[in-house]
C-alpha cells in the first residue's frame, strides 16, 4: 500500500513538473471564465472624461498577425471623475494614454481630435489591477 501511495505522489509531481522540464510556458494558475464575475463600469469610467484621438495602427491578433480591425491610442485630455479622495490628495488619470480596439477597418480618424467611444466593454487586468483593456464598437468625432 505504501509503495503504491509512493508511486501516485511522484506520478502527480511529474505531471505538474512536466510542463517546465519540457520547457513549455505555463500559467500557474489557469482559472477559467473568472471573467464573467468582475464588472468594469466602463461608462461610468468615462463619463466624466475627454479623450483625444493621438495615434492610430492596425490592431492584430498577437499569435497570428490576422487583422482584426484598428487600435486607437488617446490620451485623457479631461479628468472630472470624482474618485472618493477626502484626505485632499489630488488623484486623477489626466493626461494617461489609453489604447482603444475597435473591430473594423477605420481609416479617417483625425489626429488631435475629442472622440467618443461608441458602446465600449473594458476588462480590467494586469499583477496589480491596475490596466484596462478597452474594445469599442465604433467612435465618434466630437469636436477639438
Amino acid at each position: 500500500m505504501q509503495s503504491l501511495k509512493i508511486f501516485a505522489f511522484s506520478y502527480l509531481i511529474k505531471q505538474i513538473l512536466q510542463p517546465y522540464i519540457s520547457g513549455r510556458k505555463v500559467a500557474i494558475m489557469s482559472l477559467k471564465k473568472l471573467s464573467l464575475f468582475k464588472y468594469f463600469d466602463i461608462d461610468t469610467w468615462l463619463a466624466k472624461k475627454k479623450l483625444m484621438s493621438v495615434g492610430i495602427q492596425e490592431w492584430r491578433d498577437f499569435e497570428t498577425q490576422k487583422v482584426l480591425g484598428t487600435k486607437i491610442d488617446v490620451v485623457i485630455v479631461s479628468d472630472e471623475t470624482d474618485y472618493g479622495n477626502s484626505d485632499g490628495n489630488v488623484v486623477n488619470n489626466l493626461y494617461e494614454k489609453l489604447s482603444v480596439k475597435i473591430p473594423a477597418k477605420l481609416n479617417n480618424v483625425p489626429m488631435n481630435t475629442v472622440i467618443r467611444l461608441v458602446n465600449p466593454e473594458a476588462v480590467v487586468y494586469g499583477e496589480y489591477r491596475n490596466a484596462l483593456s478597452i474594445t469599442a464598437e465604433n467612435i465618434e468625432i466630437v469636436g477639438k
